[in-house]
């Protein structure tokens, strides 16, 4: 019963798609439990490169079952458009399995994301308009729509109704915006439901049903940890739960069945959006991390702020996810480097920490306690194992993983699928 979690270790963008990717030949389903197409996936097979949104990363692997569960929020037009896109490239979307209780992304969702930001000014979250919020807000208040409710139109008009009695008010008394019709909003989910009926599912007993039989079952965050609802630097953050407990509720399985959790780490650190970044670097350094890292959102085409490695963040992430093991990605952006500067712990308020702080005040006034580490300046792209990559390279990982809590079982060394190096085994 090999159940394993693939999930980011800092804010996202750590490099997931290739690590699920580089799995998918070995798994029989990869499955997203939460978030939407707010997350973006780059996997490069051979000459070819992937941009992945909403769909699994395993859906490039053939023989793999790619899910997407019922903790994911679904944009029908997002969706076709992704799988219309791989299918043009000669990719096999067949396979893909929808939950019938994941919700819909609707129009009016994302018009109430893209208003409400422009509303907060210099408040903003720094979200990607794409109405994962207030869809997520809806499940919670109830008055979401979900897939399944797209072959019942008299329950979808209903639906629709009450979530939109409040939100055109809204819509029309604060932000002095039109008012939406529910009968537009209606025709066009109808629209989507003989698209996309071929998919969907009843996953949980799929997925359930898979590990009594000794499948093997990847689940894979969208997100990383720090952008979690509930752990990571709210209100920055996502609106679901990115760490390893959502993959339970996010795809209907139980936490016994989980026999591993892997944490993707990239060798540096990077986020997206506004919220505190202890490590975030404003110089050169940055500059080049961001250009030789090729540093910009695979889903909102935004630069992404990058800064050195906080290991205060691997140790919280360890923590609250239960990481086995590390997927060390990007170390060859380090290369060229004299000295790497590493942080071990954060200052505050005159104080040495060495563990996350709680307070939301308290960690945005951190800043970052530096350890130097040598560098290199060896090409390590063509290193195939540990052995091949420089001692200073070795020992940057080695001092990673003593601080980070867990081993680092495989590491990255260029974008492309066979270049990793892997140490353990993860399966």
């Amino acid at each position: 019963m090999p159940a394993l979690v693939l999930l980011g270790a800092q804010w996202g963008d750590e490099g997931k798609g290739k690590a699920t990717d580089l799995l998918g030949g070995s798994v029989d389903y990869v499955v997203r439990y939460q978030g939407g197409n707010n997350a973006g996936h780059t996997v490069v097979v051979g000459d070819q490169k992937y941009a992945l949104h909403l769909l699994p990363s395993g859906i490039l692997s053939p023989g793999c079952t790619p899910v997407i569960g019922n903790g994911v929020v679904v944009d029908p037009s997002v969706l076709l458009s992704e799988l219309s896109g791989l299918n043009e490239r000669g990719v096999d979307t067949s396979k893909l399995l929808i939950s019938g209780n994941a919700h819909i992304i609707t129009p009016y969702n994302v018009t109430v994301d893209k208003v409400t930001e422009r509303f907060l000014g210099k408040r903003k979250i720094g979200t990607t308009g794409r109405g994962i919020g207030p869809t997520y807000a809806d499940k919670i208040n109830r008055v979401g729509i979900r897939v399944q409710d797209l072959y019942d139109e008299s329950i979808l008009t209903q639906k629709v109704e009450a979530a939109l009695d409040i939100k055109n008010q809204v819509l029309t008394k604060l932000y002095n915006r039109r008012a939406i019709a529910v009968s537009q909003v209606v025709e066009e989910l109808l629209g989507y439901a003989a698209q996309i009926e071929q998919y969907v599912a009843d996953t949980v007993l799929v997925l359930n049903q898979a590990l009594e039989a000794d499948k093997v079952v990847l689940f894979e965050g969208g997100q990383g940890t720090l952008l979690d609802i509930d752990h990571g630097t709210y209100p920055f953050v996502t609106s679901s739960n990115p760490t390893a407990g959502g993959a339970c509720t996010g795809a209907g399985v139980g936490p016994t069945k989980i026999s591993r959790v892997i944490g993707i780490l990239k060798a540096y650190t990077t986020r997206v959006g506004a919220g505190p970044f202890p490590t975030e670097l404003f110089d050169e350094d940055g500059e080049a991390l961001r250009r030789i890292g090729h540093e910009r959102g695979v889903t909102t085409g935004r630069d992404r702020r990058c800064g050195w490695f906080d290991a205060v963040i691997a140790r919280y992430a360890t923590r609250v996810n239960g990481l086995t093991d590390f997927f060390l990605t990007k170390l060859d952006v380090l290369t060229g480097w004299e000295q790497i500067p590493v942080c071990v712990a954060y200052e505050i308020d005159g104080k040495r920490v060495e563990e996350l702080p709680y307070s939301q005040t308290d960690f945005h006034h951190a800043k970052p306690v530096y350890e130097m580490l040598p560098g290199w300046s060896e090409d390590i792209s063509k290193a195939k194992t540990f052995a091949d990559l420089p001692k200073n390279a070795q020992d940057y990982v080695k001092a990673l993983e003593e601080m980070s809590g867990a081993p680092i079982s495989a590491i990255g060394v260029g974008p492309g699928r066979d270049e990793t190096i892997e140490i353990n085994s993860f399966i």
